[in-house]
């Protein structure tokens, strides 16, 4: 996993987030991620931007593996 800077999209969703929600996802919080917030290297709404990012990404990949095993499935 490497980790940036959050993008300004993700910035704007994280700061529209209600306080439990934002509380939930730095909940999940990972690796270098949770480190780099711990050392005061991130902002809490940083973080969660970037994990809002990283968890996108994922449902996006998840969801064309899903896709391609309904293709193969279906053959």
């Amino acid at each position: 996993m490497t980790l940036k800077t959050p993008s300004e999209q993700y910035l704007n969703k994280a700061k529209q987030l209600k306080r439990n929600d934002a509380e939930r996802i730095l909940s999940r919080l990972q690796g270098k991620l949770m480190r780099r917030l711990e050392d005061e290297k991130l902002i809490p709404l940083e973080a969660v931007a970037i994990q809002l990012e990283l968890e996108d990404k994922q449902l996006q990949e998840w969801r064309a593996r899903m896709a391609e095993l309904r293709a193969q499935h279906r053959e």
